[in-house]
């Protein structure tokens, strides 16, 4: 908009996908340019690392916009939470980066096609139960914005980088 780039007065599912856009934008910065070696240290006793949290990410963008909202049956089965986190053999950064952004497009392409924020999943969630497209909406802006979080601490322990 050109009176408010920043889209302080857009409508709601203009700011909430705007907002979710902007930390996938981050996240994906986060590891670009870092060789896969370093994207693959683990930092967390957990076992994490900066490309394992890139990883789940896109997975949970697969589970909650294709599997879950639009009921898309070539995401089922799933891993499980815990399991989004484990990388392939063969991962790196630019493969995973690749397969989060394919990700966002599928949930791109999911919001498009529904008709407004009210829509209801195809799915219940066990936890959840039945929920809209803006749940989904604010679910992963949250669930994003908080691995930002962690990467933001990692990737300043890794190489210093700090910021968006």
């Amino acid at each position: 908009m050109a009176g408010d780039p920043l889209g302080g007065r857009a409508d709601e599912a203009t700011v909430l996908v705007g907002a979710l856009d902007w930390y996938r934008a981050v996240a994906a910065r986060k590891v670009d340019g870092m060789s896969t070696e370093v994207a693959t240290q683990v930092m967390t006793p957990s076992g994490l690392s900066p490309l394992a949290i890139v990883a789940h990410l896109a997975w949970a963008e697969r589970r909650w916009f294709r599997g879950r909202f639009a009921g898309d049956p070539a995401v089922h089965p799933m891993v499980d939470n815990e399991a989004s986190f484990v990388l392939a053999s063969g991962d790196t950064v630019d493969s995973v980066v690749a397969m989060y952004a394919a990700e966002i497009e599928h949930s791109r392409r999911v919001i498009a096609a529904a008709g407004s924020l009210d829509d209801v999943a195809a799915e219940h969630a066990p936890h959840v139960g039945e929920f809209s497209l803006r749940w989904v909406l604010v679910h992963m802006l949250e669930e994003t914005a908080r691995h930002v979080g962690h990467l933001d601490l990692m990737c300043e322990q890794l190489d210093g980088r700090v910021g968006d």
